[in-house]
């Protein structure tokens, strides 16, 4: 018997080590980025609004629905998804950085190192744009423990 739960602890722990990081990704009523092409956000210029996805142009990953604006964006995204998800679960960064969580504005963006990140509006984005590196470092850290 004791060896029997000696195992069972064993399976539990590798389990959830191998856990993915958790993706809050998704409204229910507009899809994940509140219908925004993550894709689009790479070749916007910094400080443009997002682009809105069409509903017919959809994925389905990590438990949301994404828009996108073309088929090709689509495309992109289902060959490589992490590469165009925003971090964080799509959570405020700045608000991770800081050990909670909020809602994000999908006009409140920035990619860093290739990375989407996205902030609750564009008031605390100048905020997390003090500094970058930092908050980036803190909310990493930080990530996915704030969900508890």
């Amino acid at each position: 018997m004791k060896r029997f739960l000696v195992l069972l602890m064993l399976l539990i722990l590798s389990a959830t080590s191998f856990a993915k990081t958790p993706a809050i990704y998704s409204d229910q009523t507009k899809g994940a980025i509140q219908g925004a092409d993550p894709v689009a956000y790479f070749s916007l210029t910094p400080g443009a609004n997002a682009v809105i996805g069409n509903k017919d142009i959809n994925a389905q990953w990590n438990g949301a629905t994404w828009y996108f604006v073309s088929k090709e964006n689509r495309l992109n995204f289902l060959e490589n998804p992490e590469k165009y998800a925003p971090q964080y679960g799509g959570y405020c960064a700045f608000a991770v950085s800081h050990g909670f969580i909020k809602a994000t504005n999908p006009d409140a963006w920035h990619i860093v190192d290739g990375k989407l990140y996205l902030n609750l509006s564009k008031d605390v984005q100048k905020k997390w744009l003090h500094d970058v590196p930092g908050n980036i470092q803190r909310a990493d850290a930080n990530w996915p423990k704030v969900l508890r």
